[in-house]
């Protein structure tokens, strides 16, 4: 557990213009712990990173749109973000943390405070997912709401969960690229299977964590290379999200500034950039225009 400061404190102006509309698909708030306090069985208790950093850092990057993340720390109890979404109407939707066997009250209950997913993590360091057969059927059941499943998983259980992940009805986004290791280079195994994965229409990625992936100092030359071929081969599945405020980072905390330039190597041409941080955004989240 930690409660260090996991954001950079003063990220510097990004020098590529982002288009009007531009969205950040993945970030997270923290407290205030006064209001909205940590889970009991939290593994991990950052500081507190609330909504007003979040939205004054948005507004220096150029980012006019945000799909807010629930992070473990708080567990099922969405109210944090929930406030967060309320507080910029139209501008914010967000994702759950909601056990498989949620009731449809609840879902729709989530669906009216603007939430359009829940997010499952397969990850060491975070609380358990659902089960393959409970996936396959709360997806049944999310259908009917227009949701989708957000999966964080650890690169080397992408090709044991594949084949559940591509019989689901319901969109499907796989987190931070998979979180596969860049250090190992493009053809290695895991990677090679996220590809595959990603031959099914309704699987998305995103191309986030360049970061997390790369083991070079910035500007993470290997992870982008990652992010740039997945934006090459799958220009209508991609998203991108600065993963802000940076939980459980391996070192000191990233420039979202940085982060941000990253883009005119991930998606080079304008045309790449509106897609995945305006058209593909409005599609999958609905949000309104």
């Amino acid at each position: 557990m930690t409660n260090e400061i996991t954001y950079h404190p003063s990220p510097s102006r990004p020098q590529l213009t982002l288009p009007p509309g531009a969205c950040d698909t993945h970030c997270h708030v923290f407290g205030p712990v006064d209001r909205f306090p940590y889970a009991p069985e939290a593994t991990y208790r950052p500081a507190e990173a609330p909504k007003e950093k979040l939205f004054a850092l948005h507004d220096m990057l150029g980012i006019e749109r945000a799909v807010i993340v629930q992070s473990g720390c708080h567990g099922f109890d969405n109210s944090v973000t929930a406030d967060a979404i309320a507080s910029r109407p139209g501008r914010c939707l967000g994702v759950a943390l909601l056990p498989p066997v949620v009731t449809d009250e609840e879902i729709a209950r989530h669906d009216r405070l603007g939430f359009r997913a829940i997010r499952f993590n397969y990850m060491a360091h975070l609380r358990s997912g659902a089960s393959t057969d409970e996936l396959a059927a709360l997806a049944a059941r999310l259908e009917r709401f227009g949701w989708y499943l957000l999966i964080h998983m650890q690169a080397d259980l992408i090709e044991e969960m594949a084949p559940s992940l591509a019989a689901l009805p319901v969109p499907v986004v796989v987190d931070h690229m998979g979180r596969i290791d860049a250090s190992a280079g493009l053809e290695q195994a895991p990677f090679k299977a996220l590809m595959r994965l990603l031959e099914h229409e309704h699987v998305w990625v995103k191309v986030s964590g360049a970061e997390r992936a790369s083991r070079q100092d910035p500007p993470y030359r290997d992870g982008v290379e990652f992010a740039r071929r997945l934006v090459e081969t799958f220009p209508d599945r991609v998203l991108w999200g600065t993963d802000w405020p940076h939980p459980n980072f391996r070192a000191a905390p990233p420039d979202d500034g940085l982060l941000t330039d990253l883009l005119a190597c991930i998606a080079p041409s304008e045309e790449s950039r509106q897609r995945l941080l305006v058209e593909n955004p409005m599609t999958l989240y609905r949000f309104e225009k």
